[in-house]
């Protein structure tokens, strides 16, 4: 089997190197080509336009950034038709909306779709612990099956075409969501000079406790937010993404429209590239500027 990948960030880049672990060939393409060099280095063939590494491939996997991405990378003109007997596992963070009008595109030209989002960050990628959620027909999932294991032991088929993407946007407005609100939590008990190990002793022996709390918690008593495994951009890029698709539903968006401002806040203090428990600093930041 050959696959070409195309994105090759922060989370492809790992993904890709499972694959070649496993001697998989891997053809891969990124719109940043200092990227590639690792990928180059463990023995990815390297292209330097995308209909390339599509025509090298049967199958083709995105971890791009966003549908705008996928439409320039994939559904060019030149690069669209290039697609007619191809398989696009696309694997990114998009709108179901969004997912299910590539696969129509895709379909038009001759090939077919199925989306993979995972959960998980970069420590999870490398080890091949990511947990994959499956949109695709009954035989999609099985056809694709031991090609998504190198990614996730237990790869799971939600339903069609846009429910693996809406289940990953759900997944992201809750870590958004409580991260921003363990945060809250953490600096108004700062301001109160309670002890954090007294309030991290209760929280876990709660059933109010997320193991995502510990994982953030160094981080945001030392405001020290660098070397990112998610950064600011993307979770607010997903925010944005969550807030457009529940809109068209009809549902509050109150409680994730705060949790939105704060995380511009964030960007706007220059953690935009820096891991989003960067929360911490922008809710205390709206303190110490209230106080003045």
């Amino acid at each position: 089997m050959k696959v070409a990948f195309l994105g090759t960030g922060l989370m492809g880049q790992p993904m890709a190197q499972r694959l070649l672990a496993a001697d998989i060939q891997v053809v891969a393409y990124n719109r940043t080509p200092e990227k590639l060099a690792p990928l180059q280095a463990a023995g990815a063939e390297i292209v330097t336009q995308p209909r390339h590494a599509i025509r090298a491939a049967d199958c083709i996997i995105l971890m791009l950034t966003n549908a705008a991405a996928i439409y320039q990378v994939l559904l060019s003109d030149t690069a669209w038709r290039t697609l007619e007997g191809r398989t696009i596992i696309q694997m990114g963070t998009i709108t179901p909306t969004e997912s299910q009008e590539i696969r129509d595109t895709v379909v038009g030209g001759g090939g077919e779709y199925l989306e993979a989002p995972v959960l998980g960050s970069i420590p999870e990628a490398k080890s091949g612990q990511l947990i994959v959620m499956v949109g695709a027909t009954q035989s999609q999932y099985q056809n694709h099956l031991q090609l998504l294991k190198n990614f996730g032991s237990e790869p799971l088929l939600v339903g069609p075409v846009g429910t693996a993407a809406a289940l990953k946007l759900a997944l992201n407005q809750l870590i958004a969501s409580m991260t921003t609100s363990f945060a809250l939590s953490l600096a108004f008990l700062q301001r109160q000079g309670v002890n954090i190990e007294s309030f991290m002793q209760v929280l876990r022996a709660s059933s109010l406790y997320a193991p995502t709390f510990d994982k953030k918690l160094q981080r945001m008593l030392e405001e020290n937010y660098a070397d990112p495994n998610f950064p600011t951009k993307h979770l607010l890029k997903d925010t944005d993404l969550f807030i457009s698709e529940a809109k068209a539903l009809g549902l509050d968006l109150g409680s994730i429209e705060s949790v939105r401002h704060i995380l511009y806040t964030a960007m706007k203090m220059s953690f935009a590239n820096d891991d989003y428990s960067s929360v911490f600093s922008a809710i205390k930041e709206w303190g110490d500027s209230s106080a003045e």
